[in-house]
């Protein structure tokens, strides 16, 4: 058994639902999972000399362990490629389909602890991962062993492409799978795998990749697959103009239509972006309480949209957040997302699709930060044992200095809105699952700079056998 005191934190924000924020008090953190919340009026000496370490507080503002939605990690070795920096959705992916298709399961192994190691340090503790391409020997597994290294809990979504541009697809032919090989692949990793116990490491989920890139009989029997498993389902849908165009014109409806039909609503499924629900859409959404990923950073980088939060929030619809992948953010900063989130729902009604007016109070920085802990444990199945600060939840849990250059001054006065407000901080620790894997900002279960290293002479021979 391993024991945790996280002693007279500056400020411990539980993210409850009495939303309590407490000054002065103390964590006891046992195998795993939060134990006791100590006030600052209780005694903590007795209990110093009872645990394997004791971590000082004094000067951190401390959260939940934040949650991300949605990424595609392998896409850190394509950051910046210059011909995609100024596209939009889909010449941006018929810009790096053709690069992606030399990934090996080294690259997706090092770009995957890369990837995870930049949520580390931004506070995340839980990330889903949406992996699609499979070239060269390439499995989900080399995904889900980088998450096991490097200590981070994983959600893997078994994603797939099967319809190319022969048969009226965007993907080149040569980067899809057949359905069937698909589908069996998908069982072996749920078989293998996924584990569903309180306080799971590994879920996996089923995740074909998009309207425009795979079928619909694959949807149908993908959520078959999954209900029959007890997994969840996720997709993507919506995400620009283009998008919508794509589905009306080869289903001949909206894409909540096409949801709906196929049977991808429901507690069980989310969908990454919905920037371009309508109304009826979001309804539907709110009804089944069918999830979305909202990736402000992404939407912004690819002009695909603004989503409508607070109107989406108001309906009832479940949302966390996601970074979405490492080349279309180009980064993969959680606290930085939930940032950004809050300030593109203050935006004026001129941007705002349902005509609404907006201003400041639409997304406070606690709104943010409860869609980046709370709204994420939902999404992804999990608010039972996640995105809380409470006695039995798992001891996920990210600190922030209080006494930064990016928080001086803020902090003095709100250091939980100054998360938000002020300029986006790495952790000084991030905890997950009771084991410290930032310390002092330093990741402790890696040796990065060999890591890095390796990440950028891959990252340039992707490039290269491309061009």
């Amino acid at each position: 058994m391993t024991r945790l005191l996280i002693h007279r934190a500056a400020c411990i924000a539980t993210m409850d639902d009495a939303h309590t924020e407490l000054q002065g008090a103390s964590l006891l953190i046992r195998d795993g999972r939060i134990e006791r919340i100590l006030p600052a009026s209780e005694s903590t000496d007795e209990l110093q000399g009872q645990v394997d370490e004791v971590i000082d507080a004094r000067r951190h503002v401390v959260v939940p362990g934040l949650i991300n939605t949605h990424h595609h990690m392998y896409q850190s070795l394509t950051r910046a490629i210059p011909s995609v920096q100024n596209a939009e959705l889909f010449s941006w992916l018929q810009g790096l389909y053709p690069i992606w298709v030399g990934l090996t399961p080294e690259m997706v192994r090092v770009s995957g602890q890369v990837a995870m190691a930049e949520l580390l340090l931004s506070g995340c503790t839980t990330s889903s991962d949406h992996l699609y391409i499979y070239p060269n020997g390439v499995r989900l597994d080399d995904s889900i062993e980088a998450a096991h290294t490097i200590g981070m809990r994983f959600t893997a979504t078994r994603g797939s492409m099967s319809v190319g541009q022969s048969q009226g697809g965007l993907p080149p032919d040569r980067v899809v799978e057949q359905e069937p090989a698909i589908l069996k692949e998908t069982q072996r990793l749920i078989e293998t795998w996924h584990d569903a116990s309180l306080g799971s490491m590994t879920h996996v989920a089923v995740a074909p990749c998009s309207p425009f890139s795979v079928s619909q009989d694959l949807m149908r029997e993908s959520a078959k697959l999954a209900r029959a498993h007890g997994v969840r389902l996720h997709t993507h849908l919506a995400e620009n103009d283009h998008d919508i165009a794509y589905t009306r014109e080869k289903f001949n409806c909206t894409p909540a239509q096409y949801a709906e039909d196929l049977g991808w609503v429901g507690h069980d499924v989310w969908h990454a972006h919905g920037v371009k629900l309508d109304e009826e859409g979001t309804y539907l959404f709110a009804k089944t309480r069918t999830g979305i990923a909202h990736c402000p950073c992404s939407n912004m980088r690819l002009a695909s949209g603004i989503l409508p939060l607070r109107q989406m929030l108001n309906a009832g619809v479940p949302i966390g957040l996601g970074v979405d992948g490492s080349a279309s953010n180009d980064a993969a900063h959680l606290l930085n997302e939930a940032r950004q989130a809050m300030l593109l729902a203050r935006v004026g009604k001129a941007l705002e699709p349902f005509g609404c007016d907006h201003g400041p109070s639409d997304m406070t920085p606690r709104d943010a930060l409860r869609l980046a802990t709370r709204g994420g444990a939902q999404v992804l199945g999990r608010a039972h044992e996640l995105g809380q600060i409470q006695p039995g939840y798992c001891a996920d849990i990210a600190m922030f200095r209080t006494d930064t250059l990016g928080m001086a001054g803020g902090a003095v006065h709100d250091p939980v809105g100054a998360l938000l407000l002020c300029a986006s901080d790495s952790a000084d620790y991030t905890i997950v699952n009771g084991r410290v894997v930032v310390r002092q900002g330093q990741i402790t279960t890696v040796d990065m700079g060999p890591l890095l290293e390796r990440h950028n002479q891959l990252a340039r021979q992707l490039a290269l056998a491309a061009a």
